[in-house]
């Protein structure tokens, strides 16, 4: 009896530590300016390819699975025609080799195929020693695409996401280019 109590004790310790890690994480809130300020670049495209990798790592562990996305389209930033790999973390191999991550884009979302928009960031480690692009704020920096009345439409997320409510793709573009420009005139960018 006395050991199921102590037991007892000790995860209920243990749980009211973890509550109170968990009662003071907060998730990046980002509004379109700020996504822009923080990342180096938005591509606006098709994903024309899916890779899921798995490193060991002497240091960070084993299995760290990876998601890249070839996404082939233009920069929103400047027009310019783009093909970039963008890469977050998780992902499945096969049915029974990967990891789900609570933060990855849902399976739907980047599906070969997909017209969508994406920001990124280098990162020159992402853990067990992966430079790549990374998908800036997961699953808050792939927006997908969509044909509309008036055009293509962006399909936003909520508030707190960059691109909260839905926006022609033509309205987006021109705001995210004058966010930019406004950055680097101002030494920002």
């Amino acid at each position: 009896m006395r050991l199921a109590s102590t037991r007892t004790l000790g995860l209920a310790a243990t749980a009211l530590a973890l509550a109170g890690v968990v009662g003071f994480a907060q998730i990046e809130r980002l509004d379109l300016r700020q996504m822009i300020t923080k990342t180096d670049n938005a591509v606006v495209g098709t994903i024309k390819d899916s890779e899921v990798i798995v490193i060991d790592h002497e240091i960070d562990g084993d299995d760290l699975y990876y998601t890249h996305l070839t996404i082939e389209g233009k920069s929103l930033i400047d027009g310019a025609p783009l093909t970039v790999v963008v890469t977050y973390p998780g992902g499945w191999i096969d049915a029974e080799n990967g990891v789900d991550n609570s933060e990855a884009p849902a399976a739907d979302e980047v599906a070969i195929g997909n017209e969508v928009v994406a920001f990124y960031k280098w990162s020159p480690n992402m853990g067990g020693d992966l430079a790549a692009n990374a998908l800036y704020a997961s699953h808050g920096g792939i927006y997908q695409v969509a044909n509309g009345r008036k055009g293509k439409v962006v399909l936003g997320k909520a508030e707190g996401y960059a691109i909260s409510s839905n926006s022609t793709l033509a309205a987006l573009d021109a705001q995210i280019t004058s966010i930019y420009n406004d950055l680097r005139e101002s030494g920002q960018k």
